[in-house]
């Protein structure tokens, strides 16, 4: 009987045990190696897609933001016309954060 409460609570303690894991990650995106860069980069990509929300125009809603580690915001998307185009550069520029905005915004043709 001892001889099976012994090997039960042997089996238990090493499931127990944590075992590190030393996989390396593959996925070698510099943006989410620091937590807190991470953190203020999609705090800046919130604000402008709120604000590009707060606009009301239809096509605002399709323009994808990203914000790199440094600060540079990528835009891309289709957009009705240049003008608003240019608004949503400007909506970028003008926000907290932002040292630069790069546009792949393409303006709808027809």
């Amino acid at each position: 009987m001892r001889y099976k409460l012994a090997t039960a609570c042997f089996v238990i303690g090493t499931a127990l045990i944590p075992i590190p894991s030393y996989a390396e990650d593959t996925n070698k995106d510099t943006d989410r190696a620091n937590p807190a860069t991470f953190v203020k980069d999609s705090a800046i990509t919130t604000k402008i897609k709120s604000k590009l929300a707060a606009e009301n125009l239809a096509s605002l809603k399709d323009i994808k933001v990203d914000t790199d580690q440094n600060g540079v915001v990528w835009m891309s998307g289709t957009v009705k016309s240049q003008s608003e185009a240019d608004q949503a550069m400007s909506i970028a520029r003008n926000t907290e954060g932002v040292k630069s905005v790069k546009s792949n915004l393409k303006v709808e043709k027809g």
